[in-house]
């Protein structure tokens, strides 16, 4: 909206009368400096230092009397005209658009930063990146007090310091660096720049106090009074604090000029009559302006309109002055009046909105309330806030003197909600950390007994370890591949010291040895044909001639390692699919397991490949929870790299949980004999 600030605007059209004030040449050599708006009055320095002061009520006297409330419009208007003079790429803001940047993500705000600071003049979109900076740091801070309560609900060491690390918040820091140091260099050019121009115009205006010279022909006088014109138009901007000083003292001496050609009124009436027809032109469109159905556009046009008029053009005569600047002063404010019903409009919409985000962030507290008590559950109610949120960032702006206090009311309640939920995490990391411990002292008694010869007394109890193993519940996830290697290594080691133990070569066992042995050296020379069906069923056929053989002694196993190793080379060169390939190994596996009668090893084997499909199955539902922030957005159609990636990987996952549970069903499948 206008600001109401009286800058004691002195217009273009107000001038002396030629009776009002006796010049002369000695008295008419002004000083630019001494003109005062702050105590409304001009002083007059002669040469001769005698001074002769004006009150602002003599200097515009006979000026067209404006209403307050005109003024008040007419002030912001040139207040308007006066910073944009000062730099002409801050026209060029209007032709962007300000986006509503508290509905983007953080992604798209990045996004947009890159392309403004990338391919737009850096004045002409300083409101639009800071707006951008507000609306990512709200954002970013707010996921970073998520990040820390989930780390701290996760952890409970505290000399471990919480560390979070964000490519997009790299990013843009890069580019909104970017921004304030090409921002800073324009800054730079621009006040040299709009110093020298000062110091021109004030110059011209100095030159323009001295045409005042009965002794110079008049001809050559307009010559030049012209020739300081044109200079003046072309001397470039000044600073938006000079504006009107320098504008409405190089006014005053134009008119003061106007006065002095009362030896040539007709030169004079012919300049003033070019003046009025500009004026009535720029009426004439600021009528259409006012039918204009882009109210905001139509007063930007206005604005500059009111620069043209105050710039570009000079007085007009007295008797023509009053008219025509109260016609264009009431169509301002009736272009102004029209602004202030859009702005009503749009204050109506954002207290909508307001009303919206109140019943969002109603709905978060009640959330944050209710009691869940199982995983699941709260899987749910994650899935509500995240949809909440997502209808919060969409619902559009919000009064600005309540924007700040409605945020912290949403941030506040999506607080409550994380720490209600993760103090029900907080507990079942706990519990987590109770069977890691329980876990711990099972490694440990298994360690102990792995070495021990006395089987008939320690077998029962190595088998009552692997009971109550798999009695005990989840661990932290990030011990429970390094705590079941250890106990699966000293259960393994155990039990093969059993196996060799118990198992002795018998006729049959060694003839399976010596056959495969002999089978082994031929397979070495096999070379594929290239024909990819041909090689595979040769290949299935290998793998079945090979266990035809029947067992081997158990010390001479390693055997089997040697056959897998070949089948691995000619795998290899086959250029089977990954899955494939895996699936015959595995496949060849367990049927040497189910041969050898392990039930150990199958057992193992299963609680291994159990695990694993469970902790895939997290893995998705990890990877899927953490895309409903960037999915569940106004722009989820317009999906970003970092959203794609996320989905390829929840692909990739997908594709290894088939292959788990195939191997699962395949083992279960098996006939121990």
């Amino acid at each position: 909206m206008l600001e109401e600030k009286n800058d004691n605007l002195l217009e273009a059209d107000g001038s002396l009368e030629n009776n009002s004030l006796e010049l002369n040449q000695s008295d008419t050599i002004m000083e630019t400096e001494t003109i005062d708006e702050s105590n409304d009055s001009v002083a007059v320095h002669s040469i001769d230092e005698n001074v002769v002061t004006l009150t602002g009520d003599e200097l515009a006297h006979d000026e067209p009397t404006i209403e307050t409330e005109n003024q008040s419009v007419l002030n912001a208007i040139t207040e308007a005209n006066a910073e944009e003079s000062e730099d002409d790429t801050l026209k060029e803001r209007h032709d962007i658009p300000m986006q509503d940047y508290d509905t983007l993500s953080l992604e798209e705000l990045v996004e947009e930063l890159k392309n403004l600071v990338t391919n737009e003049k850096v004045m002409s979109v300083k409101d639009h990146i800071e707006e951008i900076k507000k609306a990512f740091l709200a954002k970013y801070n707010h996921l970073l007090e998520e990040k820390k309560e989930e780390f701290l609900a996760e952890n409970q060491d505290p000399n471990e310091e919480f560390q979070y690390h964000s490519p997009l918040k790299t990013q843009f820091d890069k580019y909104y660096s970017l921004f304030r140091d090409t921002k800073n260099t324009h800054f730079k050019s621009l006040q040299t720049n709009l110093k020298t121009n000062l110091e021109n115009r004030l110059a011209i205006v100095e030159e323009l106090k001295e045409l005042i010279n009965p002794q110079e022909n008049i001809k050559d006088t307009l010559k030049h009074f012209n020739d300081l014109r044109e200079r003046w138009k072309n001397a470039g901007p000044i600073p938006k604090d000079k504006y009107n000083h320098v504008w409405n003292n190089f006014h005053f001496h134009v008119e003061n000029f106007y006065d002095y050609l009362h030896l040539d009124r007709e030169a004079r009436d012919l300049d003033f009559k070019h003046n009025l027809e500009q004026k009535q032109k720029i009426v004439a469109r600021v009528e259409e302006l006012v039918k204009e159905a882009d109210v905001n556009k139509a007063f930007r046009e206005l604005q500059d309109l009111h620069r043209i008029w105050k710039e570009d053009i000079g007085p007009v005569s007295r008797e023509h002055r009053d008219e025509i600047w109260n016609k264009f002063s009431d169509l301002t404010k009736q272009m102004h009046d029209k602004r202030e019903v859009l702005f009503e409009n749009q204050r109506g919409t954002e207290l909508e909105n307001l009303e919206k985000k109140k019943e969002i962030i109603a709905k978060i507290e009640v959330l944050a309330t209710e009691k869940v008590n199982a995983h699941s559950q709260w899987l749910a109610q994650i899935e509500k806030v995240e949809a909440l949120r997502a209808a919060f960032f969409s619902a559009g702006k919000v009064p600005s003197d309540v924007n700040e206090e409605t945020w912290a009311s949403f941030k506040t309640a999506v607080r409550n909600f994380n720490s209600f939920k993760n103090s029900f995490y907080k507990d079942i990391k706990k519990d987590q950390n109770d069977n890691l411990s329980k876990k711990t002292a099972l490694v440990a008694k298994a360690k102990e007994l792995q070495e021990s010869t006395d089987f008939a007394a320690t077998t029962p109890i190595m088998k009552q370890i692997q009971d109550e193993w798999k009695q005990i519940g989840h661990v932290p996830r990030k011990y429970s591949d390094k705590i079941w290697k250890e106990f699966k290594d000293a259960c393994n080691h155990y039990f093969d010291k059993l196996k060799e133990q118990k198992n002795e070569e018998n006729g049959e066992e060694v003839e399976a040895f010596d056959n495969k042995k002999a089978y082994l050296e031929t397979l070495r020379e096999y070379q594929l044909t290239g024909d990819h069906k041909t090689d595979l069923d040769a290949i299935k056929l290998h793998i079945e001639t090979w266990k035809n053989f029947g067992k081997v002694p158990f010390p001479r196993r390693h055997i089997e390692g040697k056959f897998n190793k070949i089948l691995d080379a000619l795998f290899e060169k086959l250029s089977l699919s990954k899955k494939d390939t895996d699936m015959i190994r595995f496949s060849n596996r367990m049927d040497n397991l189910s041969e050898s009668n392990d039930t150990r090893k199958l057992d193992n084997e299963k609680i291994f490949l159990m695990r694993k499909i469970e902790e895939v199955q997290n893995e998705i539902f990890q990877l899927e929870n953490n895309i409903q922030f960037f999915t569940n957005t106004r722009n989820a159609k317009k999906e970003n790299s970092i959203v794609l990636e996320v989905r390829k990987n929840i692909a990739i996952h997908k594709e290894s949980l088939d292959v788990w549970k195939e191997k699962l069903k395949q083992l279960r499948n098996l006939k121990i004999e």
